[in-house]
């Protein structure tokens, strides 16, 4: 094979030069650190928003046991009562089909009957589990 040939060889592969597997990389780069913190903002106001919902669903269940017994069920008999008799005359349950659910960050929800903002209060207290705090660790209540 003389000196042409080689060259011509080496022509004739295909692939990428580093130079452009770099230009490629830092695109990509550029492209995640933009797109990334945007994405991960949309995934605690999805865990604030299904919170909110399963309050509401949670408080639909609270208000059929209400109507069933004439009254809600204490803070003492919790959010259990939904789907275990307390002993509680009228009881028609269970009120939710799968239990009750945990918040979106894994987390129980706070009961309270009477509550201070009504009948009763039901609380996510958000991805830091404590009152309080801003964006996905804000409080979500069931009287806002």
């Amino acid at each position: 094979m003389n000196h042409t040939e080689k060259q011509r060889h080496r022509m004739d592969q295909k692939g990428f030069t580093l130079i452009e597997l770099l230009v490629v990389m830092v695109i990509l780069g550029l492209l995640a650190a933009i797109v990334g913190p945007n994405l991960f903002g949309k995934v605690g106001k999805g865990k604030q928003a299904a919170a909110r919902t399963q309050i509401e669903m949670i408080g639909q269940a609270l208000d059929s046991f209400r109507l069933d017994t004439g009254k809600y069920p204490s803070t003492s008999e919790g959010l259990a009562a939904l789907n275990a008799s307390p002993g509680t005359q009228g009881w028609d349950g269970p009120y939710l089909k799968k239990g009750v659910p945990n918040d979106p960050w894994g987390k129980p929800y706070q009961y309270q009957s009477p509550g201070s903002h009504g009948d009763y209060d039901l609380t996510s207290y958000g991805a830091d589990g404590s009152p309080g705090g801003d964006s996905e660790n804000k409080d979500v209540n069931s009287w806002e």
